[in-house]
């Protein structure tokens, strides 16, 4: 899930150079300034700011398999609707709607854990989780390396045709995760009637709960009032700036170094026997 959502989120930055050489990327194609796609990249951080901590109460409203399935169906809906827009205003809004849709994952995925692990357990799952957005940015350069040759198939820009074919496996995902994945502990049909109770009782003082109790502003306020929240905020927002920035900018910093857009796409995946000489 969270390997699909990081591929959705910075695939724009592939796009952006994607066959450049014959003014069909995606600001040439859309007729944007390179100021615009700046906003545009960055309205879709300001609703995924606002949208993280209200999408965790829609997770234990609807449940984990069924929240997280519909945020991937949106989410590849709107990837999928990327690819026909035509201008500045259309990429904005969807790139907004895109920010909304994947904020509800990465917060729902660290809830989601601890329903099933105690605290000690949880850092190296989570750890292997958001380690997936890190191979997303290694390999959508892979893909859309391959996808640059459908440049004209069907009258379509080879941008278009990246967010047309990387949207789809979240849509896909998100049904299968909405019939296979298990929500709590409790109940969950993969375990045995012992099994679950087993599960249940070990995290019975270290870990949240499928059927706990509202939280209250007293819960709030404790942990708002605690330093050690502000003090994983600086540290976040030092890692976030330079690798959020990465994502998106590497094929534009590769292709201003004067390789042509499809050399830019792979010199932004692991090193591996190139199929065109550089410049």
């Amino acid at each position: 899930m969270y390997l699909l959502a990081y591929l959705d989120r910075t695939n724009i930055g592939n796009a952006r150079v994607m066959n450049s050489e014959t003014g069909q990327d995606l600001l040439s194609s859309t007729g944007m300034s390179a100021y615009e796609y700046t906003i545009a990249l960055m309205v879709f951080l300001i609703a995924y700011t606002v949208f993280e901590v209200p999408a965790n109460y829609f997770l234990k409203l609807f449940g984990p398999s069924t929240w997280f399935g519909i945020i991937m169906i949106l989410w590849g809906s709107v990837s999928m609707g990327i690819g026909g827009v035509k201008n500045y205003a259309g990429l904005t809004a969807l790139r907004f709607l895109l920010g909304i849709f994947e904020a509800g994952l990465a917060p729902g995925l660290a809830y989601y854990v601890s329903f099933w692990y105690r605290s000690n357990e949880r850092s190296i799952r989570l750890a292997f989780i958001y380690s997936t957005a890190t191979l997303a940015g290694a390999f959508g350069g892979l893909i859309a390396y391959g996808i640059s040759h459908m440049n004209n198939v069907s009258g379509l820009e080879g941008w278009r045709w990246l967010f047309l074919l990387e949207g789809l496996p979240s849509i896909l995902a998100g049904v299968m995760i909405i019939l296979v994945l298990p929500d709590y502990p409790e109940g969950t049909k993969f375990l045995t009637p012992e099994e679950s109770k087993l599960a249940v009782a070990r995290m019975e003082f270290n870990g949240s709960k499928g059927k706990a109790a509202t939280m209250t502003w007293a819960d709030a306020k404790e942990t708002l009032t605690d330093w050690r929240l502000y003090a994983h905020y600086v540290i976040y927002f030092t890692k976030s700036c330079p690798f959020s920035s990465l994502s998106l900018f590497a094929p534009s910093i590769t292709r201003g170094l004067g390789y042509d857009s499809f050399n830019a796409q792979l010199m932004t995946v692991p090193p591996c026997n190139y199929p065109t000489p550089f410049p």
